[in-house]
């Protein structure tokens, strides 16, 4: 067994005599200590990690050989970008702003005038995000074979950065864009070239950034910005994510299913699973009886289910894990 073996390397943390502790046993060290500061902006407030936690998840991986990975905003707020619905520091806590819906992006020309204006500004910011070391343990337990997939709700791509390759991007990645009248799909990069060609003087100041690369400007802000379309048909240009209002493709579904069927438990990390879409799978693997573990800040959805429920930063508890 091993524990992250890029761990010193990505989070820069010490722990007190580390070749000493037997997460088999009892801990004779409980405190972690940080050389480096994270990025905690928008990470909640949690209690001090427990050495009985560390113990219960080490027990909870340990007993499991393939293990399905859910993760949610909850693993990238330490990559300094926001989630949702977190207390205190979550978008919707710090502001009015809503993420665009799905029907109004298809059907008003200024609500994606909007959208794409205030993704231009952002991009820079968001797409600059690197996995933190959750997203590289998770890479790593998928390497040792103890992960035999992984879903994640998040659009950030932050695990494939990580170097994680059996993923499913539930909801997407803000890094494609697809036409809807042709099909075709490029790289959001590719656009955001077109977009400063097509918009030279556009700049502004955001107010806050979003989970999915949204930023906040008012309508004065993007009164003069200019939207692309596609250049080979000159369609709608939509990033290729499951809005809000949206389903996820069925194919999509069933391929999950088949990946929580031929898992012996699941792990949900950093998501409250309040969106149906990832909760699903949750709910079979417990009709199926299926081992259950979450670690996420706060309730979620699925705690009922759970056979084992901790609230810490994924930092403090997944690299202390061997596999």
């Amino acid at each position: 067994m091993r524990y992250c073996r890029r761990l010193s390397a990505i989070s820069k943390w010490k722990i007190h005599n580390l070749q000493k502790w037997n997460l088999q046993a009892k801990l004779p060290y409980t405190t972690v200590v940080r050389d480096m500061k994270a990025n905690d902006q928008f990470v909640p407030k949690v209690s001090p990690l427990r050495r009985a936690d560390v113990e219960a998840v080490q027990t909870f991986v340990t007993n499991l050989k393939r293990i399905l990975v859910i993760t949610g905003a909850g693993l990238s707020t330490e990559s300094g970008i926001p989630d949702y619905r977190s207390e205190g520091v979550g978008l919707y806590s710090r502001s009015s702003f809503r993420p665009v819906q799905h029907a109004d992006f298809l059907k008003f020309p200024e609500r994606r005038k909007m959208y794409w204006a205030r993704n231009f500004i952002g991009w820079k910011y968001f797409s600059s995000r690197e996995p933190n070391q959750s997203h590289v343990c998770l890479s790593e337990w998928e390497r040792a074979g103890k992960v035999s997939w992984l879903v994640t709700q998040n659009v950030d791509s932050l695990h494939t950065k990580a170097g994680s390759e059996k993923v499913t991007e539930l909801h997407g990645s803000t890094g494609r864009v697809v036409c809807l009248g042709c099909d075709q799909v490029t790289s959001r990069e590719a656009l955001q070239e077109r977009m400063i060609h097509q918009n030279p003087s556009f700049d502004a100041k955001p107010m806050a950034l979003a989970p999915d690369g949204d930023v906040l400007l008012t309508a004065s802000q993007v009164k003069q910005f200019r939207v692309p379309s596609c250049q080979d048909c000159g369609g709608i240009l939509k990033p290729q994510v499951v809005f809000f209002g949206d389903n996820v493709p069925r194919d999509m579904v069933n391929f999950v299913y088949q990946k929580v069927r031929e898992s012996d438990g699941i792990f949900v990390v950093g998501s409250s699973l309040q969106v149906f879409s990832a909760f699903r799978f949750v709910r079979m693997a417990a009709d199926e009886k299926k081992k259950i573990g979450i670690i996420n800040i706060g309730p979620t959805r699925a705690d009922n289910y759970s056979h084992l429920k901790i609230s810490a930063k994924l930092g403090d508890v997944l690299p202390l894990i061997q596999v």
